[in-house]
């Protein structure tokens, strides 16, 4: 069986003026009901950002957040008001690596920045929304997020749309300073005839830690991402990815972290579970540079609950140097029936029975993710398991 492509007429969509428009105003109500579905808290205190299509509509920053210098507003006016920021600007990521990146950079249409002051840290998460509503709409967004020296950030995105065909592109920065800490908790839920191309570079400084924890309800009609992380000395990274995938959906997700530094350590985990005749492809690269003392762990997982789904595993190990420590597994396969009949014989359904199975598969890193938050995330991955 030849495989499909994840092709996508990037032409066909709108892009709006080429001025873009900020307006400062309430979230309609019916879109703070959706934005609940992928995590997203609109009335509760903290920072929020919240963008519909092309506009910035909605920038919270309560007071003690200011006063303690964090900043919470559009990457357009950023640019505008800091000089500075145009030093990290597409520092992360190269604007001609591809078609979706060079989309980005001609046709920017927001997308938020977030910087958090050295020494501080933060109890309550920043949440963001990238919210789509029209109709053909394409959403090229630009996000800039850096966290200073021995700070410590939680940010939550959430990724949602109401209408039925649109593209939504995000080119994503993040800059973890020395020892400094970000979890970033990233969750879409897109409806049927979507095209998604997420772009993420992740650089993080001597003895900092990434946190990435990935979730995806529903792919829409094409996926592909692979963020990729840049260790310095001493520094950490976790890249968390769970799908959910059905239709005829095309998904091509993972994660690369790149070694740069001694002592480091990485892990990329990828579980999908995948349904009807959709097709997913999980990548993991894990890569050394000179002879850098690095440990790294690769882990790829499918579940497969339709006999016309596909799962591919892709691992990829390149270590330059005998100091590298660099390993991985996967494995793809359907539930298992002593499982199911464990549990059929304990008084479930077969249907609760395939629930309760495939949501312990899903909560692959939950262990990775600060209290405060895990509880949220738990309810978003038992809304997967229920909706199969």
């Amino acid at each position: 069986m030849d495989r499909r492509e994840l092709r996508v007429n990037f032409s066909k969509y709108d892009y709006g003026e080429k001025e873009m428009i900020e307006e400062v105003e309430e979230v309609p109500k019916e879109y703070k009901e959706k934005a609940k579905e992928v995590g997203i808290e609109v009335d509760k205190g903290g920072g929020i950002y919240f963008q519909i299509d092309h506009n910035a509509i909605y920038q919270k920053l309560v007071d003690r957040l200011r006063k303690k210098g964090v900043i919470i507003m559009s990457i357009g006016e950023a640019l505008r008001r800091f000089e500075w920021v145009k030093g990290y600007y597409w520092h992360a990521l190269n604007p001609k690596a591809d078609r979706a990146s060079k989309i980005v950079e001609e046709h920017r249409r927001n997308g938020y920045f977030i910087y958090i002051p050295s020494e501080l840290k933060l109890d309550e998460p920043i949440q963001t929304c990238l919210f789509i509503a029209k109709q053909n709409v394409a959403q090229p967004v630009h996000n800039l997020v850096i966290v200073g020296d021995d700070a410590e950030a939680t940010l939550i995105t959430g990724c949602t749309a109401i209408t039925e065909e649109a593209l939504h592109i995000g080119a994503s920065e993040f800059y973890i300073g020395n020892n400094a800490k970000l979890t970033f908790i990233m969750i879409h839920n897109w409806t049927s005839k979507i095209h998604v191309r997420p772009r993420t570079g992740v650089i993080v400084g001597k003895g900092g830690v990434f946190t990435n924890y990935y979730v995806n309800m529903r792919p829409g009609e094409t996926i592909q991402m692979l963020p990729e992380a840049v260790l310095h000395d001493g520094a950490r990274a976790y890249l968390t990815s769970i799908i959910k995938s059905g239709g005829r959906a095309l998904v091509d997700i993972g994660g690369r972290i790149v070694f740069k530094g001694n002592d480091t350590r990485g892990e990329v985990i990828t579980r999908s579970v995948v349904m009807g005749r959709a097709e997913v492809t999980m990548r993991g690269i894990l890569e050394t540079e000179g002879n850098a003392n690095a440990r790294g762990h690769l882990e790829c997982r499918g579940l497969l609950l339709s006999d016309s789904a596909r799962a591919i595993a892709i691992p990829q190990l390149e270590a330059k140097g005998m100091r590298a420590n660099l390993t991985h597994e996967a494995a793809i396969g359907k539930i298992s029936e002593e499982e199911l009949n464990y549990l059929m014989a304990k008084g479930f359904t077969e249907e609760e029975a395939v629930s309760i199975i495939v949501r312990g598969f899903l909560e692959a890193g939950l262990d990775l993710l600060p209290e405060n938050v895990r509880n949220g995330v738990k309810l978003v991955l038992d809304s997967m398991a229920k909706s199969l």
